[in-house]
């Protein structure tokens, strides 16, 4: 009951936070996208991009945005499926994140039209780090991969593999990886194949895995929520921010 309570407290309180949002649309060749930005978009701030789970931006990557706002960043959500491609329940949603997964050089080429977004929208160029949830964890991990100008990436419940003909590379952003213990969509390949590029790549790194959580435990409308480990992801991500950013 009390995680039910807290849960509810945090919608509800992200609900009428998450509406100082502004939609920005921008265009990937014909394709049009429709970002969010914070209301404090204008001013010379730090910035993060969000890269959202699997069905596009939800309600957890609104209250990212809004709680990021508070703390003094200009945060960004990106569109990465495009007006019309929205999937509309988990079938839908595993096809179009499993296409973006194969296709990794779309992937990273919407997550840097949503950074070209988030540095127009007033945020410090050379400020800038991305964090993102499920779907989005891998999009973090792309942006690392793709040497983006980020000054660093964090991984939330994200999925961690890589395939194998992908050759590991050098990687000058600092990584944190968020990972839940329970989380059955990643196997231990993948989690030593992470562990092995981010050694062979000599990155600054750290993977911290949550007890007793499960892979959507961040989000309180999951029925795996759980309330005191994703508050500690998230005091993990506002310290490695802070550390990054400030």
């Amino acid at each position: 009951m009390k995680n039910l309570l807290l849960a509810a407290a945090f919608l509800i309180s992200g609900s009428a936070i998450s509406q100082n949002l502004k939609i920005v649309s921008y265009q990937d060749g014909t394709q049009k996208l429709n970002g969010m930005v914070t209301s404090n978009s204008g001013k010379k701030l730090p910035g993060v991009l969000i890269l959202p789970a699997w069905k596009g931006i939800d309600d957890e990557a609104k209250m990212a945005a809004a709680n990021l706002e508070k703390e003094g960043y200009i945060a960004f959500i990106a569109d990465i499926y495009g007006e019309g491609n929205y999937p509309t329940d988990n079938t839908s949603a595993a096809k179009t994140a499993g296409f973006y997964k194969q296709n990794y050089q779309a992937y990273q080429k919407r997550i840097s039209l949503a950074l070209d977004q988030l540095k127009k929208s007033g945020a410090n160029a050379d400020k800038i780090a991305v964090i993102g949830y499920c779907f989005g964890g891998t999009g973090a991990l792309e942006t690392m991969r793709a040497k983006m100008p980020v000054l660093g990436v964090v991984s939330i419940h994200g999925g961690i593999g890589k395939d194998q003909s992908r050759p590991n590379g050098a990687i000058s952003t600092k990584v944190l990886v968020e990972n839940p213990a329970e989380d059955e969509s990643v196997t231990q390949t993948d989690y030593d194949g992470l562990v092995k590029e981010l050694k062979d790549g000599r990155a600054d790194w750290q993977i911290i895995t949550y007890a007793n959580s499960k892979h959507t435990f961040t989000d309180p409308k999951s029925k795996d929520y759980n309330p005191v480990m994703a508050k500690r992801a998230w005091d993990h991500t506002m310290m490695f921010l802070k550390e990054l950013l400030k």
